[in-house]
């Protein structure tokens, strides 16, 4: 009785709008990774093992969602510059022979039964500690010496994932993310466009000194694909299948392109490009919706919190979800360089399914704990 009693008050105090939202999301990807992967000849040996693989970390999502929803991050938030320690040796743990490669790129630990990807578990203790930093130095925000050290905290964090696994990516996310959190903090309009200044500056720096060759031609492709056509090949076939979905699509599982797997990873960086084949401009218009939806509840989360801290937890995970969205999407329709990031929730992909859910959870746990307020 009294587990039932503990059961209820949780679901009654937790955001049920966040776990519905999720929930649909992932049935709708899973239905795309199906079609994906789907092989004729062997079923279980394609569409079959991707779904239990993904329904498992869905679940194993779920208990993240509540674990991290009950965990008081606030009183941990003292804690901080240890957290960053511990997220920059995760990150170098790929040096380890832990460390593995997949498609090129040594990105992920071998943990045996699974896999994981520090650079994504890395972006939920960089929005904590981020989050914790910003709190400590609020009244100096706008001050360069606030913003310098912030900046350095961003700076180091981008950094160890460049040099420990290459992903620039991911280094970008890390970027986004902290200033949206920074924006919400009440940053001076000044500094965002001081920094947008530095950064248009920077740009031949970027180009000469940082940037691989491979990640210049998947730039340059974009403004003209015969530079390198297997390199634009599939953004090529991802935007014909998209486009050839038209309104409504040539129906699940019948998507000419999807079917012969012209489109690579179409199950990860590409599954929009699947619902666009063959469910049309209107299974496109779905996700963006779902999504949409989610990202304004983690944002209506963050006005609701009683605490800045709080705040910028919320905010920091619902502009982690707003910048992959939109780069994912871009991605596909060719507006933007294929830089490997995943759809929220409807990409195949165990860790970042987990690292989703365990995002919510950490908005979840920020709704609980909210301001009382006459619109409750």
């Amino acid at each position: 009785m009294d587990v039932f009693k503990t059961v209820t008050h949780y679901i009654k105090n937790t955001d049920l709008y966040l776990v519905i939202l999720a929930l649909v999301c992932s049935g709708y990807g899973m239905v795309m990774i199906y079609s994906a992967t789907l092989n004729p000849v062997t079923v279980f040996d394609g569409s079959t093992r991707n779904l239990i693989i993904q329904g498992a970390a869905i679940i194993m999502g779920l208990c993240a969602f509540v674990v991290m929803s009950l965990i008081d991050l606030e009183g941990m938030s003292g804690w901080w510059k240890i957290f960053v320690l511990i997220n920059i040796g995760l990150q170098f743990l790929l040096f380890t022979p832990l460390g593995m490669s997949v498609n090129g790129q040594r990105a992920w630990l071998d943990l045996g039964l699974t896999s994981l990807q520090p650079g994504e578990l890395g972006k939920l203790i960089f929005i904590f500690t981020l989050a914790a930093h910003i709190s400590e130095i609020k009244d100096h925000i706008s001050e360069w010496r606030g913003l310098f050290v912030i900046g350095l905290h961003t700076l180091i964090m981008m950094g160890a994932v460049v040099i420990a696994s290459g992903d620039t990516g991911m280094a970008i996310q890390y970027f986004m993310i902290a200033l949206i959190m920074l924006f919400a903090a009440g940053l001076s309009l000044k500094w965002l466009g001081a920094g947008l200044g530095l950064g248009i500056v920077s740009i031949p720096i970027i180009w000469n000194f940082i940037l691989k060759d491979y990640q210049k031609t998947r730039i340059l492709v974009l403004f003209d694909p015969s530079i390198d056509p297997n390199a634009s090949m599939q953004a090529t076939y991802g935007k014909i299948a998209i486009g050839s979905g038209q309104i409504s699509g040539q129906g699940l599982t019948h998507g000419t392109m999807t079917q012969m797997q012209l489109v690579s990873e179409n199950q990860t960086d590409y599954i929009f490009s699947v619902a666009g084949e063959e469910l049309g401009f209107i299974g496109c218009m779905l996700i963006i919706c779902l999504l949409g939806l989610l990202i304004l509840r983690l944002f209506y989360v963050s006005y609701r919190a009683s605490t800045m801290f709080s705040a910028l937890l919320a905010v920091g995970v619902g502009g982690m979800f707003l910048f992959q969205t939109f780069m994912n999407i871009f991605m596909n329709v060719g507006l933007l360089p294929v830089m490997g990031l995943t759809l929220p929730f409807f990409s195949y992909g165990g860790t970042s399914v987990v690292t989703m859910y365990a995002a919510l959870g950490i908005a979840a746990g920020v709704r609980m704990r909210e301001k009382p307020s006459w619109l409750q």
